[in-house]
This record gives structure tokens, C-alpha cells and sequence, in this order.
């Protein structure tokens, strides 16, 4: 194992794991695949506090529509691993975008769903203050953005617990339990804000075609059974958000501008 991965040593002596891969790294996170007495799983360790506040949400979820958590202490978390080679990613690239689609907006729905009536977790960050990088933006390509957001949150349809990053790499395929989600950032709001982040997404090329864009449309706006303009005024709104994100990181937003352009665009037709 790398030195970077002694953050796992603990765990790995405390719940009896065993090294089953390679460390994998995100600008938040450093994950492990591993193996329990009782089959394959997967640990994380992370001390930001978005990836906390989504091990609590995934642990409210139990299985329902997400993967199931094992164990957790501290920073870290032991669930559920998908050993699958399917990827949407790949579904979409090879020409199955609209059955991708489908099945992220149906894993939204299961999410959205489970355990209404319940208890929520403590610490959700409600939807407005997700907004805030686009509330403070003062580029003028993200006025029409701006605009949309403030008419969503001014009068939310419905409020329900957010996974907030759902994308064809954050949706899985866990075999006989089905596509199931994963690394949730736990927010509380309107559910249509959970469809929008899938048009920015797998790639370029898909994400900036067009027809594509006005195809994912009639099909997220089927599946998911939210109004077309609706949906369109969430997909301005959060391409404007990951814009405002990019635009702050100095790294290129023309994926989300193109997107919020389109978006924009068929909102006036």
C-alpha cells in the first residue's frame, strides 16, 4: 500500500478487512477496495465535512436505492462495493443514453421515496445555501442562471431528502440489488434539483449535442413525471451553479454554459 494509504491501517486491523485492490483518490476522499468475512466491500476515509454529512445520509437510506452501509467510525466508512463491469457511462457512450437516463431517474425516485414520514438526518444542507457560488457570481453569462434559481426556491413543489451529485458515475450497477447510488452530499430540497446534474454528464460531446439534450428531456420528464418547464428551469439553474463552481476553481465551464444555453434557450420555445 502507498504511505498516503496509512489512514486505512486502523480500519483494516478494527474490522478485519483485506486489501482487494488498488487506493483510488478523489480531491476529498482516499477509498480502498477490500473484502469482509462476509464478501466484498468498499472503505472510505474522509474528514471534509460534505463527505460526512453524506455518510449520514447513506447510512438514513439503508440500502434503499443506495449502497448499504456496513460500518462507520469517525472518518471512516465501510459499504457496500459494486463489482459489476456494466457502466451508464458506457451505456450512454455506446448508444443506450436514453436507457442511462431512465435508470438515473429512477434510482432518484427510489431515493426520494425511502422513508418518507421518517425522522431526517440532523445535519442536511437545505438547498438554498447549495446555491450560494451562483447567488454571488456576478458574471453576466449566468444572469439567465441566476434568475432561475431564484424562481425555484422562491416556490418549492415538494421537499425531500437530495442525494446532490446524481451522474451516470455516481450511480452503479450492484448486480442482484440493482443500480444503486453512491457518495451522496445530503442536501434537503426540491426533488426536480436531483434530475438536472445528468445533462452535464457522461461527457462533452453527449451532454452538448442538441438532439441529444432535447431527447434526455421528453425522457428524464417522462420518467421522473416533472413538468418539461420545470425541469428545463432546474437544468438552467444547476448548469449555472457548476458554472459558478468552475468559474471560481479556474477551470473550464463550457460544458455547463452550453448546457444552461440550451436549457435557456428551449425555456423561450
Amino acid at each position: 500500500m502507498l504511505p498516503e494509504a496509512d489512514c486505512f491501517a486502523p480500519y483494516l486491523r478494527q474490522w478485519h478487512l483485506m486489501v482487494d485492490g488498488e487506493m483510488l483518490s478523489t480531491p476529498c476522499a482516499r477509498l480502498l477496495p477490500v473484502r469482509t468475512p462476509a464478501g466484498p466491500a468498499m472503505l472510505k476515509v474522509s474528514h471534509a465535512p460534505e463527505e460526512q454529512r453524506g455518510y449520514d445520509v447513506l447510512t438514513w437510506w439503508r440500502g434503499e436505492g443506495a449502497a448499504l452501509v456496513f460500518k462507520r467510525a469517525g472518518p471512516a466508512l465501510l459499504m457496500e462495493r459494486a463489482d459489476s463491469v456494466r457502466s451508464l457511462i458506457t451505456m450512454s457512450q455506446d448508444g443506450c443514453d436514453d436507457e442511462a437516463s431512465r435508470i438515473l431517474c429512477q434510482v432518484a425516485q427510489r431515493l426520494h421515496r425511502a422513508h418518507r414520514g421518517a425522522a431526517l438526518p440532523a445535519a442536511l444542507e437545505p438547498l438554498p445555501e447549495r446555491f450560494e457560488a451562483l447567488r454571488q457570481s456576478t458574471s453576466d453569462l449566468l444572469a439567465p442562471a441566476r434568475s432561475a434559481m431564484h424562481a425555484l426556491l422562491a416556490a418549492p413543489r415538494d421537499g425531500v431528502v437530495l442525494h446532490g451529485d446524481i451522474h451516470h458515475a455516481n450511480v452503479l450497477d450492484f448486480g442482484a440489488r440493482g443500480w444503486l447510488a453512491i457518495d451522496p452530499k445530503g442536501l434537503l430540497g426540491e426533488s426536480g434539483f436531483d434530475l438536472a446534474n445528468l445533462f452535464c454528464n457522461p461527457d462533452a460531446t453527449i451532454a452538448l449535442c442538441p438532439a441529444r439534450f432535447q431527447r434526455r428531456v421528453e425522457v428524464v420528464s417522462a420518467t421522473a413525471d416533472i413538468d418539461r418547464q420545470r425541469l428545463l428551469q432546474w437544468i438552467l439553474a444547476w448548469s449555472g451553479l457548476s458554472a459558478a463552481w468552475h468559474l471560481e476553481d479556474a477551470t473550464d465551464p463550457d460544458v455547463a454554459l452550453g448546457v444552461g444555453r440550451m436549457a435557456q434557450a428551449a425555456l423561450q420555445h
